[in-house]
């Protein structure tokens, strides 16, 4: 099934995720993401610098980490052009070449366009069942109505199949239903169920709303959505409905938990951590910061420090950017 649809008007995905999206929301120098356009931008002197630092004695990673966590993903891609038309090179390959792990896999991220880089891990989550609940609501139910419709495009091209027919063939009941209501697609379950009146109530309000809905759903029955949600429903569907639920409510705060969930482990959860760090530092990631704090009583960055280990260390720091007193 396409998710571009025939001649309906406005998308589904659009009116839910233009109210969802908080890229168009400004602090007062910007945006309220912590990475900003680089305002001394040479393409030359930064494609110059990544050439040196692979091709010196030894790799150096702080060039490298300096460059690209510096400048914007649309400068990244400008100094990605410049090194393929100065060297014949492939930047993403010969970064990829000299280095390796979690570093690797940061700057292989930093590099991408951010349309395959969500579809890539997308398609990823849908491929293991024991994180595509969580990663696809987070990357269909945050991103703005133009970048998800690009991941879509990226989606079918890169692995020449719809992302919608990977969500049916992948995931089953309410948790399929709300996948394909935020591409477009919904699915009503045949014949009457509880299902019926949850996923078009979660995926076709805008979140205002819906916040005076669950207000209104407190005041009459006593009990908050999310513990209705808990006793209605387990699994895959209850987990999906919570995390919308979260996104709907309070988006920078959906993010905090689960920076702080992958900061918890015992192992901390890097693909997490580079997926969110990365996604969102051109966005939100201050308003991310300042929930993380306020809710854990410790600054992100402070946390960061404490767990992460190891050539990236660095590079997660520089895009989470500074101390939250």
């Amino acid at each position: 099934m396409s998710a571009s649809g025939g001649k309906m008007g406005p998308s589904l995905t659009q009116e839910i995720l233009s109210h969802l999206g908080l890229a168009s929301k400004t602090a007062a120098w910007g945006t309220l993401g912590t990475l900003r356009t680089f305002l001394n931008f040479s393409v030359d002197k930064d494609a110059q610098r990544l050439l040196r630092a692979i091709t010196g004695q030894g790799v150096d990673r702080s060039a490298i980490v300096d460059v690209l966590t510096n400048r914007s993903r649309e400068q990244r891609q400008l100094i990605s052009r410049a090194f393929q038309e100065r060297t014949q090179q492939d930047l993403l390959k010969s970064l990829r070449a000299a280095l390796s792990g979690n570093l690797e896999r940061i700057v292989m991220a930093l590099l991408q366009p951010a349309a395959r880089f969500d579809a890539q891990e997308l398609r990823t989550a849908l491929k293991a069942s024991d994180s595509a609940v969580d990663v696809a609501i987070e990357i269909l139910a945050t991103r703005t109505p133009p970048r998800l419709q690009e991941c879509l495009a990226v989606y079918k091209h890169d692995f020449q199949v719809e992302a919608v027919d990977d969500i049916t063939s992948q995931t089953n009941g309410i948790l399929r239903d709300l996948l394909l209501a935020l591409v477009k697609a919904l699915q009503r379950a045949e014949g009457p169920s509880t299902e019926e009146t949850w996923v078009p109530l979660l995926t076709q309000r805008n979140p205002e709303h819906l916040i005076r809905v669950f207000d209104q759903y407190q005041r009459s029955t006593g009990q908050e959505l999310e513990e209705a949600v808990q006793n209605r429903f387990h699994g895959d569907a209850q987990a999906a409905l919570l995390g919308l639920a979260s996104v709907i409510k309070n988006t920078p705060l959906y993010f905090a938990d689960k920076l702080h969930q992958a900061l918890q482990e015992t192992e901390p959860n890097y693909q997490v951590l580079i997926r969110i760090l990365i996604s969102r530092c051109e966005n939100d990631l201050l308003s991310i910061r300042a929930e993380f704090k306020k809710k854990f009583g410790k600054s992100l960055y402070s946390s960061l420090q404490d767990a992460v280990k190891g050539d990236c260390q660095s590079a997660l720091l520089a895009l989470c950017r500074a101390e939250d007193m």
